[in-house]
């Protein structure tokens, strides 16, 4: 495999559950650490010290196509309605050339926050896509 170029972003895999997913988008694998500033009273220096806090981490938000008998976004969405709140590990995979993993992200006890089913024109020549955006508690990402 050729390291000249960077990876394309358009090839890659969503598992959770044990179950693989086709999507059409994935976005919001971000990670912050909030800034502390402090000024002891005394101190010389006009300005604050600036130290590191507590890590921040944005919803993850999968879009894919829609399709006749599959309700794997309504049962999951369910859960969260009816207070048992069923909690997954999400693998997403971005993939080389050989379709095999070249970056992998781990993300850990996913639920879902918000569910936003397609909307629908009359004029329109378009797949129709579900959105659903996951609350998560970390994730880790690892080159293969």
């Amino acid at each position: 495999m050729s390291t000249t170029y960077p990876l394309p972003k358009f090839h890659f895999r969503v598992e959770w559950g044990g179950t693989r997913i086709g999507f059409s988008e994935v976005s919001g694998l971000n990670k912050e650490v909030e800034v502390l500033e402090y000024r002891e009273g005394s101190s010389p220096e006009y300005f604050k010290h600036k130290m590191p806090g507590m890590h921040k981490l944005s919803n993850i938000t999968l879009k894919r196509g829609v399709f006749h008998n599959d309700n794997e976004f309504y049962d999951w969405y369910n859960t969260v309605a009816m207070n048992t709140v069923e909690k997954r590990d999400i693998t997403i995979s971005l993939l080389n050339e050989n379709h095999e993993p070249a970056i992998v992200w781990k993300v850990k006890d996913c639920f879902i926050v918000s569910l936003k089913c397609t909307d629908l024109k009359a004029d329109e020549n378009a797949n129709a896509i579900d959105t659903v955006e996951i609350a998560n508690h970390g994730f880790t990402m690892e080159h293969v």
